[in-house]
């Protein structure tokens, strides 16, 4: 499944990515909100769901080579966030679901 593919399938709200990186493939998800703990455990190809909001994502979604970054519960990125994750054509995506329901929605569709 690629990462378009499962925007639409969890009706996400895309707030950054290229068309080449969208079309990156999604092999699993890693749900967790403690950067240091994600950066260690997160893995390529992965959709990463979150609450943090900030610019440090954007690095840790780098560092992880996770596929996307999904904000779970309505959150949105502050200002440096979004143009980092513009700049770098990072997938951004946020949702008004849970962090619980987002990764029950992403194991369904794997």
């Amino acid at each position: 499944m690629t990462v378009t593919e499962l925007a639409q399938v969890l009706a996400l709200t895309q707030l950054s990515g290229s068309e080449e990186t969208l079309a990156r493939p999604v092999t699993g998800g890693y749900t967790g909100d403690l950067l240091s703990w994600v950066m260690g455990r997160a893995s390529s190809d992965q959709a990463w769901v979150t609450i943090m909001q900030n610019v440090n994502v954007a690095a840790v979604a780098a560092l992880t080579d996770v596929s996307c970054v999904i904000l779970a519960e309505g959150v949105t990125p502050d200002d440096t966030l979004l143009a980092r994750a513009v700049k770098e054509n990072l997938p951004l995506f946020t949702s008004n679901l849970s962090s619980y329901e987002l990764s029950w929605r992403i194991h369904a569709a794997l």
